[in-house]
């Protein structure tokens, strides 16, 4: 037979030292516990089981001493016999600004489809709240699930993004960042172009290669060839004035604190990914190399051409090199040419994305919310006020 004991109260110390005791005194092994001190309020959760039978009377009489001495509330109670079941579970992670009505949100979806909830977790970051739910989607339909909350969720202003729990259990190694409009919070070759005076064609031909309306390789260098003649002083210019998303720098910071190895896997040019490199202590930076002869850009791109399917090329030689499998690399893109390598990795993220991309991602994260990755992740990330 098991136990279950509920104890809430005030927090102080010894608390879990005097339940944990009668438990013992009583030869009942702990089997599952939770405990939380939230704003000084106390709360555990135990399930025990019974090793050489039980005399409830008397433990209910203990746990009252316990109760006093401690100056809490113990609730206990009998559990039945329950068939282990085969559970379907997922883990749901909720970003967004702070508000009331959040969990009603996502928990009224979970009720109407029918999916448990077995655990709720939520961090509060500055403004940003982060809830994460461990479901079971044995009654559920992940499509169905992902439907609503976009359609119910996302037009709230809030991120979401599902993975498998088996997935989510495997510690992650290798992170992956696309560089313009993801970790940098532009297109460069928009600035570029502005200085070149053809602004309007590139960004048309930029739309068009993001949206997956053209080919990415026929896009650039059409945007290449537009740059001709350009001096490379006006790269340099242009680095001074990049601006990075908010958030990107504490949390590559927390990634690297916490043994991940960062990458950026551009469809941009090395004149700037290299340099990001060295800036942000990258491990790895890949790009499009531009050919500069004289001091000025010829309109022609050197080498190969990082596409969608050269990215997706880049992320199997780094998983190679850092032997590890797919299921331990997480990719964040926001465009079409972001899209194998969403697909291949382990966790996909769209940032601030086109459609083309939030189709096939594990989730999605809006502009402002850069920094929920850490939560999604598990990390300790601080933010600069």
């Amino acid at each position: 037979m098991n136990v279950g004991i509920v104890v809430h109260g005030e927090d102080k110390p010894g608390i879990v030292y005097e339940i944990s005791s009668v438990l013992t005194k009583h030869r009942l092994n702990i089997v599952d516990i939770e405990q939380r001190v939230l704003k000084n309020m106390f709360v555990m959760f135990v399930v025990a089981e019974e090793t050489d039978g039980i005399n409830v009377g008397e433990l209910k009489r203990d746990l009252e001493n316990a109760e006093k001495k401690m100056n809490v509330k113990v609730d206990i109670r009998l559990l039945p016999e329950v068939k282990t079941e085969n559970k379907n579970l997922y883990v749901l992670t909720v970003i967004g600004e702070d508000r009331v009505g959040i969990v009603y949100a996502i928990t009224s979806i979970l009720y109407q489809l029918g999916i448990n909830i077995e655990r709720t977790t939520l961090i509060a970051r500055d403004r940003l709240i982060t809830i994460e739910f461990l479901i079971d989607l044995k009654r559920g339909n992940e499509d169905v699930l992902r439907k609503r909350l976009k359609e119910e969720v996302e037009n709230e202003g809030m991120d979401v993004v599902i993975q498998p729990y088996e997935l989510f259990k495997r510690g992650k190694r290798l992170i992956v960042f696309d560089m313009d409009s993801t970790l940098v919070d532009e297109e460069v070759i928009d600035k570029l172009a502005r200085v070149a005076g053809v602004e309007e064609e590139v960004k048309e031909l930029t739309k068009k290669a993001m949206n997956g309306e053209i080919d990415f390789k026929e896009a650039l260098r059409e945007r290449v060839k537009l740059l001709k003649g350009l001096p490379v002083e006006v790269l340099e210019k242009i680095y001074s004035q990049i601006k990075l998303t908010d958030g990107a720098k504490e949390l590559i910071k927390s990634l690297k604190e916490s043994g991940y190895k960062v990458a950026l896997v551009s469809g941009g040019f090395t004149y700037f990914t290299d340099r990001l490199k060295e800036e942000l202590g990258l491990d790895y930076a890949f790009g499009n190399e531009l050919e500069i002869k004289d001091g000025k850009l010829t309109g022609r791109v050197k080498g190969r051409i990082i596409d969608a399917e050269e990215k997706a090329r880049i992320i199997e030689e780094l998983a190679k090199r850092e032997g590890i499998s797919k299921e331990n690399i997480v990719a964040v893109g926001d465009g079409a040419n972001d899209r194998i390598m969403i697909e291949n990795a382990g966790l996909g993220i769209a940032f601030n994305a086109k459609k083309a991309l939030k189709e096939v991602a594990d989730g999605t994260l809006s502009k402002n919310h850069l920094i929920g990755l850490a939560g999604i992740l598990g990390l300790n990330v601080k933010r600069k006020k």
